[in-house]
């Protein structure tokens, strides 16, 4: 199990910006703000990790033996241990809230024909999504598979995880990779099918979930609110990222030892804003994720309190920061509310599980993180950390170019073609042989 650095030198901040007409690799702009234009350095030390060829870019012509390794110093040897410590008290508090752990199964389900969303005005098309490249094949609806089922990731209603698994179907018994999709606050995995259909037909297992209260996990659409407010008033459960993430562990354990038509080495992950957050722990917890595009989803949660930034985060759940505010005695909501809705609902997130921490345990995998430039909810001034010691992480691990952040001029907290193009690049140039 790779595992990587959590300190590191922090240089000034900048980031890769890149043109939204552009096709990738991206072009790389200078930024009308004070961001420059930014890869890595490239100073590799002599005791880096030799990588295996998967985590390796098509860039990288190195020979490599998988159980190959050069002599790490007595630094790097401290450092890995640091992140599996950080991997085993992440899991430990994953398991600490759950209703009952149960050996993994699977149950049949069906199609669902009214998938629920939790707003008043569901959409009804995502232009972004609808960009996604898709291979031009004649029948395509006759040569789909698709499968609906259920995996028990553990007791009570909640442990009911519903997956949508779409893929081509297929004569040959070649193992293909597969892509995790993951959506976004109030919606469902029926909303992300152009995205699931577009990467079968290049020829992936494409997958899709209902994170924790959302879709199938619903009754209504405050289900999702009423269990931000019960965890903030019960401690019980952690509905906001870490349930999710919990699920996604499981996941793996399912397409890894129970999915004969997918390569157990070849899996990714990706996810809008919510699902972007789960992409991004799901990865931190279980390297089995070994490519990651987490998409206006990484922020720096104790960056935004510190600096008063939080309130565009807040926002996105605010029924329980107001519930929290009211139990405080507060007159308002303000950075104290917001720290103890976090140890609450999400014990570490704005702490020891905060993206400086995080992030960099991702290395060496293949990594890139999609933002907007003017997002609000992921300000890109709290990136500056988790950036730099990610860099700092891919650098020792020999693998800098397995690490990109890219931020889009003028865009706020959106999901845009462009973001969804990138995304699919990275993942053929890492996943597809």
């Amino acid at each position: 199990m790779h595992r990587s650095l959590l300190n590191a030198h922090q240089p000034p901040m900048s980031f890769t910006l890149t043109s939204r007409n552009s096709n990738s690799p991206s072009t790389v702009l200078s930024h009308v703000a004070h961001t420059m234009a930014h890869t890595c350095p490239r100073s590799l030390p002599t005791s880096a990790l030799k990588l295996s060829y998967k985590y390796r870019s098509s860039s990288q012509t190195r020979s490599v033996s998988d159980s190959t390794e050069t002599a790490m110093s007595p630094a790097m040897e401290e450092a890995l241990d640091d992140v599996q410590k950080l991997r085993d008290e992440f899991l430990k508090v994953l398991r600490n809230r759950r209703s009952g752990e149960v050996p993994l199964s699977v149950e049949p389900a069906k199609p669902v024909a009214h998938p629920l969303f939790q707003e008043a005005s569901p959409p009804t098309f995502s232009e972004a999504m609808n960009a996604c490249p898709k291979a031009n094949i004649p029948n395509f609806k006759d040569k789909l598979h698709e499968e609906n089922l259920y995996l028990i990731t553990e007791e009570g209603e909640q442990g009911r995880l519903p997956v949508w698994i779409l893929s081509m179907k297929e004569n040959n018994t070649q193992k293909r990779p597969a892509v995790v999709f993951l959506h976004s606050t109030k919606k469902n995995k029926e909303w992300l099918r152009p995205l699931l259909e577009a990467y079968a037909s290049r020829g992936y297992v494409a997958i899709a979930i209902d994170s924790r209260y959302h879709g199938e996990r619903a009754s209504n659409i405050s289900t999702y609110q009423d269990a931000l407010i019960s965890s903030w008033e019960k401690g019980d459960t952690m509905p906001f990222l870490f349930d999710t993430t919990w699920d996604l562990i499981k996941l793996a354990d399912y397409l890894t030892t129970q999915r004969e038509d997918v390569d157990h080495s070849r899996i990714g992950i990706t996810g809008e804003s919510l699902g972007g957050m789960h992409a991004w722990f799901a990865a931190a917890a279980d390297t089995r994720y070994a490519v990651v595009v987490p998409i206006i989803g990484v922020q720096g949660f104790r960056w935004a309190i510190d600096n008063d930034k939080w309130q565009g985060r807040v926002d996105s759940i605010k029924p329980v920061f107001e519930a929290a505010q009211i139990d405080l005695g507060k007159t308002s909501i303000d950075k104290e509310v917001v720290e103890k809705v976090w140890d609450r609902i999400a014990p570490g997130l704005a702490s020891k599980f905060d993206s400086p921490y995080t992030i960099p345990a991702i290395a060496p995998r293949p990594l890139l993180i999609v933002n907007g430039a003017e997002d609000h909810r992921c300000p890109l001034a709290g990136l500056e950390i988790p950036k730099s010691r990610a860099c700092k992480a891919y650098e020792d691990a020999q693998s800098i170019h397995n690490f990109k952040l890219i931020a889009e001029p003028g865009i706020g907290h959106q999901m845009t073609a462009f973001m969804v193009k990138e995304a699919s690049y990275w993942f053929d140039q890492f996943l597809m042989p």
